[in-house]
């Protein structure tokens, strides 16, 4: 079987499925990068909601769900991995855009530049009441911060006065690595959300996948970034392969890849998620997902 040699295939560490402990991640992690996969992802929630008191929840997730803390599991990471370390997607609304900064700069320090922060808007209005942060103005605090965010990257001293945000002449050290750390957006197909990326996104990490609205979104993002001055290739594609509980896991798995691939998009992490594996049998699929799309 061939092998896919126009994009970077990566992995979707299996967050709700792989459990809180540290040995069953590092068997993941490292069965990914011994097949060749150079980067692994991480979703983003700090707390879920109680579906008992909420019958109607419409969300994926609840408090049953596990997530793993991003900046600081990628802290621990660091030291056992040379795959760039990718966040699709923290939430970017309900944290402290400065904290935020300060932490991405820790771990593009801590991984000599190789780290890649996608970030989002949010859905779930439990999550910002708890986190004492307003669900409502998520969107205009949202562009404001990816501002700050590269402001504290790039500058020694940064003075700013924003709708949401103060800074007083004041810098962050250690500056990143990577000034600045690329910012990945993630997303549907909305318009708005679309003109975002194309305007301010280094990439947009997409579910989204191809045959749904992707293309004509995607020539959306090319045309909002020319209309903002920028290459129509400014910004990269991210897309995911999740093949689930398909009877060939492999052969959809190929066919997914294939398709972004086809797309253009410059990164495409495997997901094992939502097919019920213990955690060995996530790391068991990594293996078997390299043999097939770099064998």
């Amino acid at each position: 079987m061939g092998s896919f040699k126009a994009v970077e295939l990566g992995v979707v560490l299996p967050q709700t499925e792989i459990g809180p402990d540290p040995a069953d991640i590092i068997r993941f992690v490292e069965a990914a990068e011994a097949g060749g996969f150079t980067h692994v992802v991480v979703y983003d929630h700090v707390v879920g909601a109680d579906r008992a008191t909420r019958p109607d929840w419409p969300g994926p997730y609840d408090l049953h769900s596990s997530f793993h803390e991003p900046f600081v599991l990628y802290g621990y990471l660091a030291a056992h991995t040379r795959m760039e370390l990718v966040t699709g997607v923290i939430i970017l609304p309900q944290r402290q855009a400065v904290l935020v900064a300060k932490q991405a700069a820790e771990v593009d320090v801590l991984t000599g530049g190789n780290f890649r922060l996608g970030v989002g808007i949010g859905w779930n209005p439990v999550e910002f009441e708890a986190l004492d942060l307003d669900f409502r103005n998520r969107t205009t605090r949202y562009e404001e911060q990816i501002e700050v965010l590269r402001l504290l990257w790039t500058q020694a001293s940064v003075t700013f006065k924003g709708r949401y945000h103060t800074i007083d002449h004041a810098g962050l050290l250690p500056r990143p690595v990577q000034q600045p750390i690329p910012i990945w957006l993630g997303g549907g197909l909305a318009p708005a959300t679309l003109d975002r990326i194309g305007r301010l996104a280094d990439g947009w990490i997409c579910n989204t996948p191809p045959g749904h609205g992707l293309e004509e979104a995607w020539d959306v993002v090319r045309d909002a970034a020319a209309n903002a001055g920028r290459p129509p290739d400014a910004v990269g594609l991210h897309g995911i392969a999740q093949p689930r509980d398909a009877d060939d896991v492999i052969a959809v798995l190929r066919r997914q890849v294939g398709k972004w691939e086809a797309m253009g998009a410059s990164h495409v992490s495997v997901s094992g998620l939502y097919a019920g594996r213990s955690p060995r049998e996530h790391a068991e699929f990594v293996t078997a997902a390299a043999a097939a799309l770099m064998g």
